[in-house]
């Protein structure tokens, strides 16, 4: 009789233990999927600038960065990482110093280069990571013109 009451009262201690151990483990397993999802906005974003940046000095369009095919490929990117902003286009030379447009398009030449700077807000939802508050991704990209 003594071995099943012991075994009762044993039954009890572990639950409070798993108890307090699964609260710990439950947030270390969110931040890190929140961290993933951080890594995985921060990619997104310099993925989506070197993107726009390649399509944009491929297709400048009849004004800067306004083409069709860079529209299409800034909502596909849009679709993918969300909340992200809208580019920022500005045409630099090699030593990336701005350049004056002509005619609304960067200048013709070896060593113009169309730079995109674009940014996505990221919240944290984990509650560790969510004091630090909303973080900005940004990136920038050039591309040199053909």
């Amino acid at each position: 009789m003594r071995a099943i009451g012991r075994r009762r009262a044993d039954g009890g201690q572990a639950l409070v233990e798993f108890s307090l151990v699964i609260v710990i483990f439950l947030v270390l397993m969110m931040a890190i999927v929140d961290l993933g999802r951080g890594i995985y906005m921060f990619n997104g974003v310099a993925e989506s600038a070197r993107e726009i940046a390649r399509v944009t000095s491929v297709h400048p369009g009849t004004g800067f960065g306004n083409s069709a095919q860079t529209a299409a490929v800034l909502s596909t990117q849009k679709g993918l990482v969300p909340s992200l902003g809208n580019p920022s286009f500005a045409c630099v030379d090699i030593d990336d110093s701005a350049v004056a447009l002509v005619n609304g398009k960067c200048p013709a030449g070896k060593g113009y280069r169309v730079k995109v700077t674009i940014a996505a807000p990221y919240s944290p939802v984990t509650p560790i990571l969510g004091l630090t508050g909303t973080w900005n991704m940004r990136s920038t990209s050039s591309m040199e013109l053909p």
